[in-house]
Parts: structure tokens; C-alpha cells; sequence
């Protein structure tokens, strides 16, 4: 398809997400309906991010509160860290997360001890008063992460073997945290859609990285996401609305197509794509996932948790323990996210897009289902989703950074391998006596044992005696023929007498 003459990002006016554009990309959330008793919303809407500037959610607060430090663009490699060979103003490194002095509206946050421990052994401290949603920023405290022995350790730096264990072990932590509340973990069976198995939009996560790394190994974040990333840096950080806007209807649906046939062989123009429409794809790329970035089916959970304890360190221990869960794609995908909305959050005074609109906007696309709920359902679902992407988006510094309680229960599980490995040589070898004894042996296995020069030293011993081995002896080792009558003491009594 021929790119329409005469179409730039400038010459067409730009549609709100709410208009044909989303029509086209089907799966955003509901939001309409009547709203519980309890809550209070004035909003627009929630499925397309184009809220009122005047909306408010009604949302949990607590917490001491402290004035949000700006949130710096840092310049990010495709993985979505930082680079480190950059300096930027009012970034906030490892160190001083750990060495600064912690200012009086700070809170204290422990990675060393299991978070399911804390809440079980101060209950009384998580008795909290119920409290409202609020749009300011500073309702979010700042928290401090206490200084640890070995440092502070990031996902990707430890082994695909370990991170795998780590996500089994923080599912039975977080089912661990959530019984402490008298909260059931439900994992609800969500509708499953097969993925296309060539393309973009709609296709795995896993797909699409196996089909990139064909191009490049080290790739951990598909590379049509980080070209959305680049074209929204290039010219639009800056630009107002930037993901409230759709763009021109008719260029999104003709690069939609394009991308679908020519990127996997490298043949599409990025050239010719304006920013908005990269943002507007950008969305759809999540929305179109066969399943949700974020696994939907927690959310009835933590919105259990918000009002039964609704303490933001509480939450955020929940959604540290929720992302350490995450696969290693999605994981990896929503950190490089996280980086790039920050990036955008930055440009705030021009482009308006604060955290608050980010969460908004995002929460259709990143947390979904398709399983059919009741409009006040939905909103609900929806206004949690938007909340926890706002924790994500203002501890971006620390939801990556694995817990030590977690690491040193890897250490542990390591280390019982490596000794089990030991030990399997001696077991290998009394099983193998006990087969001879027996006399069930294939002819295949008895000419195995019968080269074996250990195999032929046990066959010599006689029926009814056993060998003891004492290495702490002089006599390490002694032949005792055994009888009914046999006692341990009558084997002491004949080491000590040869020694």
C-alpha cells in the first residue's frame, strides 16, 4: 500500500481514542455504568485515556505524605535500564537509595525480611482507616530501601535458571501475603486466545522475541516496541496529549498493515511515521497481546487488599512480589515501559501527560480481559489497574531490584543441589550393591557392573557379611559376618579390640 500524498502529522486533525480509531482496535475495558454506594468518581471515561482534567478518582490515602521528586529522563538501553554512562540531574542511583540520609517524610523499606513475615507479626499496623483515591502525586510517600549486606540485585542480573526459581518462590510468597490479609489468591481461569504465529500486533511476546533474536541475542524487549519508543523520543515527548491523541485514522491503519508484512524482513520505512501514530500503535501493541502484559486475574485481589489494608507500602509490597512473578518477556517488556512513560512524565509541563493521565490511559491496554464482568465491575477493575500502574510508574527505581529474602532462599535451594550432587555417587553405589543382591539385574546392566572394579569387591563378599567402614580408625575398614544374634555394640566391641 502506497503512503496517502500530501499526509503528515500536522495536516490532519487529530481524533480523540475514544472515536473510529479504537473502534478498529478492539479489547479496551467498559467503563460505563452506575457506581457502587460507596465510591465517588467524576470521569469521563477510562477506556480511552481521554479523561476530564477536572476528574478525580476516589482513592485509598494514607501514609505520610512527601512532595514527588521529578522524575528525570533517563536515557534507557533496549532492555529499558538506565545507561550508566550517562549522568542526568535528579536521577536517583543505587547508592544513594542506600547511603542518603533518609528525610523525615521517608519511609524505611526492608527487602531483607520475607514481606508475608512482616504483615503476620504486626497486624495491629495494618489496620489502617479506609481512605479515598487522590489525583495529587504526593499522596505517594517516598520509601528508602534499607541498606542490605550484599547490595541491591536486579532481575537481570541473575541467571535465567535462578529468576526462574525466584518467580515460583514470590507466587508462594504473594499467596503467602495475601492469606496473612484472610484473602484467597484466586487465580481466575481468563479466556485464552492463540496468538498469530507471524506478524506484530497480536502475537506473543515470546514469539516475537524468538523471531528478533535471529537478528540479535542479547534482545530482551521485542524491537518493534523499542522503534515505537524511538519514534515517540524523536519529535513527540514534548507534543500535548501525546497518548490521548489518535492520529490520522487512515496512516495508522496502512502502517498497521505494512508492519504486519515488512518488518520481520526489515523492508518497512520508519522514516515516514509521525510520532502519534507510533504512540496510537504503541497501544494497540499491548491491547492486541494475547494475553495482558499484567496478569488480570490479581486484581480482585489487591482491590480486597486496598480496603482491607490500604497503606501504599503495603501495596507496593504486593506489586513487588506480583512483578517478581512476572515471565521474563513480560517482565523485561514492562520495565523497558516503565523507563520510557517516565521519559514522557518528565516532559509534563508541555505535553501534559502526568503520571496520573499515563495510568489512566495505559490501564485498558496493559491489564484486560475478555471475560464478560458487570460495567460497575469493570470500572472498578479498571480505576485498580490505573492506581497500580501509578505505584509502577513512581517506584520504578525499586520494583526491579529482587527481594534478598528471595535470593537467599535461592542460595539455599542452590546449595541443597550442589550437596544432593555429592551425595548421588554413594546412593548410586548402594543401590547398585543392593540390585546384585537381589540378583534383578539385565543382562545389559550386569556387564556394566561387571567392569566395574567396585562392583567386583562387593561381589567377592560372602553372603550374610558386611564391610563397616571407620575412617576415624586405625582400622578403616573390617568384614563382619552377620547373624540373628548380631547387635551394633558387638561391631564396636570388634573395632575397638583390632584397635
Amino acid at each position: 500500500m502506497e503512503e496517502l500524498p500530501g499526509d503528515t502529522c500536522d495536516n490532519h486533525p487529530s481524533q480523540l481514542d475514544d472515536t473510529q480509531e479504537e473502534k478498529e482496535l478492539p479489547g479496551v475495558i467498559k467503563t460505563s455504568g452506575s457506581l457502587p454506594d460507596d465510591a465517588s468518581f467524576n470521569i469521563t471515561t477510562l477506556s480511552d485515556g481521554s479523561q476530564d482534567e477536572e476528574g478525580s478518582f476516589a482513592v485509598p490515602r494514607s501514609g505520610p505524605m512527601s512532595i514527588l521528586e521529578t522524575i528525570p529522563d533517563v536515557p534507557a538501553h533496549s532492555n529499558g535500564s538506565a545507561d550508566p554512562g550517562q549522568s542526568v540531574q535528579n536521577a536517583v542511583t543505587d547508592d544513594e537509595y542506600l547511603e542518603r540520609d533518609i528525610p523525615l517524610q521517608a519511609e524505611e523499606l526492608s527487602f531483607e525480611v520475607s514481606y508475608s513475615e512482616m504483615v503476620t507479626e504486626a497486624p495491629k499496623r495494618n489496620k489502617l482507616k479506609k481512605s479515598d483515591f487522590k489525583k495529587e502525586d504526593y499522596v505517594l510517600p517516598k520509601f528508602i530501601v534499607q541498606k542490605t549486606r550484599f547490595g541491591l540485585t536486579e532481575a537481570g542480573d541473575l541467571s535465567a535458571e535462578d529468576m526462574k526459581k525466584i518467580r515460583h518462590l514470590s507466587l508462594i510468597e504473594l499467596t503467602a501475603f495475601f492469606d496473612a490479609f484472610r484473602i484467597q489468591l484466586k487465580r481466575n481461569k481468563t479466556e485464552k486466545v492463540k496468538g498469530r504465529d507471524s506478524g506484530i500486533f497480536g502475537v506473543p511476546l515470546t514469539v516475537l522475541l524468538e523471531n528478533d533474536r535471529r537478528k540479535d541475542a542479547g534482545v530482551k524487549v521485542p524491537l518493534v516496541l523499542q522503534k515505537f519508543f524511538q519514534k515517540v523520543e524523536e519529535s513527540g515527548l514534548e507534543s500535548e496529549g501525546i497518548f490521548r491523541l489518535s492520529g490520522c485514522t487512515a496512516k495508522v491503519k496502512q502502517y498497521r498493515e505494512e508492519l504486519d508484512a515488512k518488518f520481520n524482513a526489515d523492508k518497512f520505512k520508519w522514516e515516514k511515521m509521525c510520532h502519534r501514530e507510533a504512540a496510537v500503535m504503541l497501544k494497540a501493541f499491548f491491547r492486541e497481546l494475547p494475553t495482558s502484559l499484567f496478569p488480570v486475574e490479581y486484581i480482585p485481589a489487591f482491590i480486597t487488599l486496598m480496603e482491607r489494608g490500604p497503606h501504599i507500602k503495603v501495596q507496593f509490597q504486593a506489586l513487588h512480589l506480583m512483578i517478581m512473578a512476572l515471565p521474563e518477556a513480560n517482565r523485561d517488556t514492562a520495565q523497558a515501559l516503565m523507563t520510557f512513560f517516565n521519559k514522557v512524565i518528565a516532559n509534563e509541563s508541555k505535553n501534559r501527560m502526568s503520571i496520573w493521565n499515563i495510568s489512566t490511559i495505559m490501564a485498558p491496554n496493559l491489564f484486560f480481559s475478555r471475560s464478560k464482568h458487570s460495567d460497575c465491575e469493570e470500572l472498578l477493575l479498571a480505576n485498580t489497574a490505573a492506581h497500580i500502574i501509578r505505584l509502577m510508574l513512581k517506584y520504578q527505581e525499586m520494583l526491579w531490584k529482587v527481594p534478598s529474602f528471595l535470593i537467599a532462599q535461592v542460595r539455599r535451594m542452590n546449595e541443597a543441589t550442589m550437596l544432593l550432587k555429592k551425595q548421588l555417587p554413594s546412593v548410586k553405589k548402594l543401590l547398585r550393591r543392593k540390585t546384585i543382591e537381589r540378583g534383578v539385574i539385565s543382562p545389559k546392566t550386569s556387564k556394566v557392573l561387571q567392569k566395574s572394579p567396585s562392583t567386583r569387591r562387593m561381589s567377592d563378599v560372602p553372603e550374610g557379611v558386611i564391610r563397616i567402614h571407620a575412617p576415624l580408625l586405625s582400622k578403616v575398614s573390617m568384614a563382619i559376618q552377620l547373624n540373628s544374634q548380631t547387635k551394633a555394640k558387638d561391631i564396636l566391641a570388634k573395632f575397638q579390640y583390632e584397635n
